[in-house]
């Protein structure tokens, strides 16, 4: 009998011993971590007809129904409010008691009578609002009053109401960063619109595959990184790319580079203070996390996988962590 119990004790302290990376199956979300590294993020996404915030555990913390067909951007606010859309044309600031605090709703502008879509907002250091117009090919910042004090004209090559652009964002030098999804190419605007530097996406030796699962030029997200390089979350390129301002391609994480991922249509891109970087993964249906965050070596040290919540549409989403991060 004593050495049953000794065995049952050593069995007992293998399961229990870190062994690298640990699965962690939960009422409705998966993560996966490095163990002991203390990552019990709370992830804001919108999804399902729903924003939520959902714990490491998860389970909702807070959520309001929302009919938008398409919500491809997100931001909680240093206030705790949430910026978000709730239709193509509308986006709205929400407090935590799902008030809605301010609230602008684009139209198309004089001399243009087509569709109006709005797929990017930002709410910028002096608390104007960026919003990237597509149909209308500009960007605008609005006041507190919903009042239009800048405009910038956008080139667009193919213009078209849904794919004009998709994430946009004001840098702190006052230039724009816009991704033009049907135009398959980056622009960084100064601050009177002109063009002052391009990057052409390429379909890296593959060939294009239609379909959100497929592979294309069709860009989603950017940052401008500290050290002056621009990273770019490639759309259904299904890749991360940095470039330097002479275009070249100093680091990358492809398709199926990340042992147990395949990349599909990437999105949300978050810089963390710890220089790990956060990777938005829609469209990879439900064996693929929905959020990675992976190291300068591409070591993988967190995922999110939350198919209940949320679903394979989880484009917009922000990981809340400490610190300031850049997204």
């Amino acid at each position: 009998m004593k050495k049953l119990i000794i065995r049952f004790a050593f069995c007992l302290t293998l399961l229990v011993l870190p062994q690298g990376q640990n699965d962690f199956p939960m009422a409705s979300a998966q993560t996966k971590k490095v163990a002991g590294n203390g990552r019990d993020y709370q992830v804001l996404g919108a999804d399902n007809k729903r924003i939520a915030i959902v714990n490491a555990k998860g389970e909702v913390e807070w959520e309001t129904p929302n009919d938008a067909r398409e919500v491809h951007d997100i931001r909680m606010l240093p206030n705790g409010n949430v910026l978000f859309q709730t239709s193509y044309t509308t986006v709205v600031e929400m407090n935590r008691a799902k008030q809605i605090v301010w609230r602008h709703e684009s139209k198309p502008k004089d001399g243009y009578t087509g569709r109006v879509e709005i797929h990017s907002y930002q709410r910028l250091k002096n608390g104007l609002t960026m919003i990237a117009e597509s149909g209308n090919a500009r960007i605008i910042e609005v006041d507190k009053d919903d009042k239009i004090t800048r405009e910038i004209a956008l080139t667009v090559e193919r213009p078209n109401a849904h794919r004009d652009t998709r994430m946009a964002r004001k840098l702190d030098n006052g230039h724009y960063l816009v991704c033009h999804e049907g135009d398959g190419k980056l622009r960084e605007y100064d601050g009177s619109g002109k063009v002052v530097w391009t990057y052409v996406m390429d379909l890296n030796g593959r060939p294009r595959t239609p379909g959100h699962d497929g592979h294309g030029v069709e860009l989603f997200g950017v940052m401008r990184l500290p050290n002056g390089n621009t990273l770019i979350a490639g759309g259904n390129n299904n890749r991360v790319l940095e470039v330097t301002r002479e275009g070249k391609v100093v680091w990358s994480v492809d398709q199926k580079e990340l042992p147990g991922v395949t990349l599909a249509w990437v999105t949300t891109l978050q810089l963390l203070p710890n220089g790990n970087l956060i990777i938005g993964n829609a469209h990879a249906g439900p064996d693929n996390p929905q959020l990675i965050e992976v190291t300068r070596d591409k070591q993988v040290v967190w995922t999110f996988k939350d198919f209940k919540n949320f679903g394979n549409n989880l484009v917009a989403a922000q990981v809340l962590v400490k610190g300031k991060p850049i997204r």
